[in-house]
């Protein structure tokens, strides 16, 4: 599961992704430093319909088809997609044939349930600071007909590090993995599937921090911080 991450190093997107500096300044207003990104909040996803990756605002949460009502994303919690199914479920096997997309990030919030309540973690990679979640994603047209892009992350088994705090994690690329993940014509299981799969043991920061995370309302960089640094 993956239910909040952070985006805060949002001027390494270009360079980071190989996208264009013009797309970046033509979303430049949008493009704010992020603590606390919970489902249904529009951030940046990147994808390669053609020969280059682009940036593109999407809204956190895969929206079906056959889904009317927005809360969908809550009730079907939409925002994470099980790797082990997403070849197979109708909801998802054309996205992940045709429409997948990196979600840049540098870290995430997974809870710990313990006697007095859920101890939030802050858990990101080791090896990099600005990295990408996969992600599937999909155009839906809401009641007055705008249309929306819209993403959820995959999730996986978790490693050694992660084990301990919950039974799921997300799928976290490795930066050479990530045109792979993005070429159009990597339409078959056997292309793409073997990226599905848990982060490396060893290789995941994972500290204790603020109960502020709980709400996002709350969105600044103290929620990064280390408990004991507080």
């Amino acid at each position: 599961m993956c239910g909040r991450y952070t985006l805060f190093e949002t001027d390494e997107l270009a360079d980071r992704f190989d996208v264009d500096e013009a797309e970046m300044d033509a979303l430049r207003d949008d493009l704010k430093k992020r603590y606390n990104i919970g489902p249904s909040q529009i951030v940046p996803t990147v994808v390669q319909r053609t020969d280059k990756p682009h940036l593109e605002l999407m809204r956190w949460g895969f929206m079906p088809v056959w889904a009317h009502d927005p809360k969908a994303v809550f009730k079907y919690k939409t925002f994470n997609t099980r790797s082990e199914d997403v070849f197979d479920k109708p909801t998802w096997k054309k996205a992940i044939r045709q429409q997948r997309c990196l979600v840049p990030s540098n870290g995430f919030y997974e809870w710990l349930a313990l006697p007095d309540g859920k101890q939030p973690f802050f858990i990101k990679p080791k090896d990099q600071e600005l990295f990408a979640f996969a992600g599937i994603y999909n155009t839906w047209k809401d009641s007055e007909g705008l249309e929306w892009g819209t993403y959820s992350i995959l999730t996986t088994t978790p490693n050694q590090d992660m084990e301990r705090i919950h039974n799921r994690m997300p799928v976290i690329l490795k930066p050479d993995d990530e045109s792979r993940w993005l070429e159009p014509s990597n339409e078959t299981p056997e292309t793409i599937a073997d990226l599905l799969r848990p982060y490396e043991d060893g290789m995941l920061d994972i500290y204790e921090v603020s109960r502020d995370v709980n709400t996002t309302r709350v969105d600044n960089d103290t929620l990064v911080l280390p408990i004991n640094t507080q």
